[in-house]
């Protein structure tokens, strides 16, 4: 015993000691390995239909209501795509939508793919490339980051910014910012 505190009392011994510990604690929390063994399920419903404000009413005007063709009651397909894997094995399917009231929804469905630390939706103009390739291309062009991933699972949906076209992009990416790595991408087929 006095072998090991004779050891620890010498000043060498003890910084590398206290650099070592404090290297896999920021470690830990860098690469959050514990992650990998939980999943976050989320299943949120699809967007309700909202009525548009102000609608004419069909009664006080005939003429007028008979020549405009109603608006959709349900949330439009602007575009969609499949979920491809890139760092991490993901699936699913990821769809603009367009609200009654004229709001735009990124709905991921039947989302699978693995948790990881600082997990966040892309909406981008970069194109989806399978394997290594497509790792690392979404940041080099323009993107909205819709939020952190809500789930590594599930279905889920994120509200566009008012002021998005999503015509403006391409893709959808589960990008990983810290690692700057895409986790998976889906090309954005218009509808």
């Amino acid at each position: 015993m006095r072998r090991v505190r004779r050891l620890f009392s010498r000043p060498v011994i003890a910084g590398f000691v206290v650099v070592a510990v404090v290297a896999v604690g920021a470690g830990l929390y860098w690469f959050q390995p514990w992650k990998v063994w939980q999943d976050e399920t989320v299943q949120e419903s699809l967007p309700a239909a909202t009525p548009v404000p102000d609608a004419p009413d069909p009664a006080a005007e005939p003429s007028k209501a008979a020549s405009t063709p109603p608006e959709p009651a349900g949330p439009q397909t602007l575009a969609r795509g499949d979920l491809i894997s890139h760092e991490h094995a993901t699936s699913g399917t990821a769809t603009v939508l367009r609200l009654a009231d004229g709001s735009h929804v990124l709905r991921l469905e039947n989302l699978d793919t693995s948790n990881g630390p600082d997990l966040r939706v892309w909406l981008t103009d970069a194109p989806v490339k399978e394997g290594q390739a497509g790792w690392g291309v979404f940041d080099d062009g323009k993107y909205v980051s819709l939020g952190k991933l809500k789930g590594n699972k599930g279905d889920q949906n994120y509200v566009l910014p008012s002021d998005t076209d999503p015509a403006a992009y391409t893709s959808v990416s589960i990008w990983c910012d810290r690692f700057n790595v895409s986790f998976g991408a889906a090309e954005l087929a218009r509808a």
